[in-house]
């Protein structure tokens, strides 16, 4: 491995870790666009079609479960995820993928002692 690869995963690494200590914020500043209004608005959203079990996993304790992005989209209504989708500026199933993929942690960052801080 050549510097130059040991720099670029330095860096790959980096810029993951700050992307994922964004992820609230950017996904709240979204959230703020469409009718849920905020996280508690799309964890409220969840728990109401079915996914109690991922919101419980992420506001506590332990390891989060994942969320899919068709449970997203099932739990969300196609109405929801279009306006997320043109916030972000991402067709609907990328902005689907992105969602499942940091939701869980933006939850757990944003809930420190199992609460959603507002």
């Amino acid at each position: 491995m050549g510097l130059f690869d040991s720099l670029s995963g330095s860096f790959g690494g980096l810029v993951g870790q700050l992307a994922s200590q964004a992820a609230p914020a950017l996904i709240s500043a979204a959230l703020a666009k469409t009718n849920l209004g905020d996280l508690q608005g799309l964890v409220n959203q969840l728990r109401q079609n079915g996914m109690e079990d991922q919101v419980k996993s992420w506001l506590g304790n332990g390891a989060n479960i994942s969320i899919t992005p068709d449970q997203l989209k099932a739990a969300l209504g196609s109405e929801q995820v279009q306006q997320l989708a043109a916030h972000f500026g991402v067709p609907v199933d990328q902005a689907l993928k992105l969602l499942a993929a940091h939701l869980p942690a933006a939850v757990d960052q944003a809930s420190p002692g199992g609460v959603l801080k507002s």
